[in-house]
């Protein structure tokens, strides 16, 4: 089944969004998003803790960070870092629920997205004790993903019953990449990082998309996604930067969603432009790409979907809200009649 039938939907936001304020803001993304895929609200202007590797303070199962000069470090214990991360998690959780229940949506089946770091970006981006990257420790990158897993897999399930409704996972790789093409620097230049195999990235994905018990959504804005391996992986759904897709990447994405998965398309610019186009506009993009792979217009309806092109937390709050609407409503237009779009 794919992700975007019933009672999914074919629209989202990636996940940030501009400004400090999370009960303003998720009342946004539930009145533009309720219809299609809400999700939870991801401000990292708030500083330590609510970005996206300090968010994993909040999800990691006995494992800690702290911060260091160059980001965050793995820890012996929690200490202060941990507690302002589980603690903002809790007010944006707290937030969503009373939206969802303002509007009137407890178990109504509509779906709602949460966002956790991936966990090759969250081993490339933590550091160890000795100041070097997770990613180059083994056994460090199994504890931490088994930890990541466990944490995200008990937050979806807590706010599904929270809110009485299906909610699925999207895992952030910007890092992945990367990774895979021993781009990550070192601490120095004489202890360069390693490339990571791809049959370990595919583990570690599918140990996450296992353990979560949910639909898993892989998110990067990265160009160069490694698509046999996200073929051969578990992950349901792949969330990308339109901009970035080459050829190459087309043929990817036509062979994942012939596996009968689906793919959401950044095609909403995450910034504001001169000239802010219409749903109509955003609509065309869409099927810029889908008639580029082979397939019916109508044969994509429950396989493609349609985001920003990535997190908006850039954006002015005016733009985050628009880019979330003209989101929806190329996506709406997609699944109603793709093949009345011009192109």
């Amino acid at each position: 089944m794919s992700i975007f039938a019933s009672p999914f939907a074919q629209a989202s936001g990636v996940g940030s969004w501009p400004g400090t304020a999370v009960r303003p803001s998720t009342e946004v993304v539930v009145g533009e998003l309720a219809a299609a895929m809400a999700h939870l609200v991801e401000l990292p202007a708030r500083g330590v803790g609510a970005d996206l590797l300090g968010r994993a303070g909040a999800l990691l199962i006995d494992v800690a960070i702290d911060t260091v000069p160059r980001g965050y470090r793995i820890t012996a214990r929690p200490g202060a870092v941990t507690r302002r991360a589980v603690s903002l998690l809790d007010e944006d959780m707290d937030a969503l629920e009373e939206a969802w229940e303002t509007a009137g949506l407890r178990g109504g089946g509509r779906v709602v997205k949460v966002q956790a770091p991936g966990p090759i970006t969250l081993a490339a981006g933590l550091e160890l004790s000795n100041g070097h990257r997770a990613i180059t420790d083994p056994g460090a990158v199994r504890d931490l993903t088994a930890s990541l897993a466990e944490g995200v897999a008990a937050q979806r399930a807590v706010l599904s019953r929270r809110l009485d409704t299906p909610v699925v996972v999207q895992l952030d790789e910007p890092s992945l990449p990367a990774a895979l093409g021993g781009q990550l620097s070192g601490v120095t230049a004489l202890s360069p990082v390693a490339a990571l195999d791809e049959s370990v990235a595919q583990g570690l994905l599918d140990t996450c998309a296992q353990t979560v018990g949910a639909e898993v959504v892989l998110h990067s804005c990265a160009a160069g996604l490694p698509w046999d391996l996200l073929a051969r992986s578990a992950i349901s759904a792949i969330s990308v930067d339109a901009a970035t897709l080459g050829t190459a990447d087309l043929d990817g994405i036509a062979a994942f969603v012939e596996s009968g998965r689906a793919v959401m398309l950044g095609v909403v610019a995450a910034t504001a432009p001169d000239r802010p186009p219409a749903a109509e506009e955003v609509a065309a993009a869409v099927v810029a790409v889908t008639d580029r792979l082979g397939f019916g217009r109508s044969a994509l309806r429950e396989r493609i979907g349609v985001t920003p092109a990535c997190g908006l937390a850039n954006a002015t709050p005016q733009w985050a809200r628009t880019a979330i609407e003209l989101a929806r409503k190329a996506a709406e237009a997609f699944a109603q009649d793709p093949d009345a779009i011009e192109d």
